[in-house]
């Protein structure tokens, strides 16, 4: 409390001292809920981050291919790269069934990995491209690991027309995030990630999945 305002209060509360019983309760009320207000109005404002809309970059194309790669060798079809100054860092792929871990999607294999040899610290800034738009969870860890960009190809929209999804955009989850700032490009060879999606009659992954492992 600076000096000016604990001054005030301190002759306020010497105010108080000839009132009794109710009257007293009620000024003290007052007092200190103007107080609180005038406190949390005086307090800054803390910076709102959220999620900024980027257009596409020349070599987004090729890293999301690499993601593609991933995605086509994956339990379901989901790959990840993360690249920073144009250098692949890390990859991951979809393991659900492999590992047993319903968490163990491509984003999060290519953090995990990525941690496994290299200080977490390095992820800030750097950029993750997948073949999906990341769930809600993916897009949790993207922000808690200081990831500076998100490039994703299929939007969690059109991935629901194939397997079930949370529908809740990245960007939302992003936009209710004020601890990280974050760049979002979209729709990069979505075509191609949403053809590794089985299409053949007799397929016996055909159909809508009903869930992403």
């Amino acid at each position: 409390m600076t000096k000016g305002v604990g001054d005030s209060m301190s002759a306020c509360c010497h105010g108080l001292a000839h009132l009794r019983g109710n009257d007293r309760r009620q000024a003290l009320a007052m007092l200190l809920g103007g107080g609180l207000a005038g406190a949390a109005l005086g307090a800054p404002r803390q910076a709102w981050a959220g999620a900024t809309q980027m257009a596409p970059l020349p070599g987004d194309e090729h890293f999301m291919r690499i993601a593609i790669a991933e995605a086509a060798r994956a339990d379901f079809p989901f790959g990840a790269v993360i690249v920073r100054d144009g250098n692949v860092l890390s990859t991951g792929r979809n393991l659900g069934r492999t590992t047993n871990d319903p968490t163990a999607h491509g984003e999060m294999v290519a953090i995990r990995r990525f941690v496994a040899v290299r200080p977490a610290a390095e992820l800030k800034g750097t950029t993750l491209y997948t073949s999906g738009e990341p769930c809600p969870m993916c897009m949790s860890a993207i922000l808690w690991c200081g990831i500076g960009r998100v490039v994703f190809a299929a939007s969690i929209e059109e991935l629901a027309t194939k397997l079930g999804q949370i529908m809740l955009t990245s960007r939302r989850v992003a936009d209710a995030a004020p601890l990280a700032a974050i760049a979002i490009t979209s729709g990069v060879l979505a075509a191609e990630a949403l053809a590794l999606f089985p299409k053949r009659a007799g397929d016996k992954r055909s159909g809508k999945m009903s869930r992403r492992l």
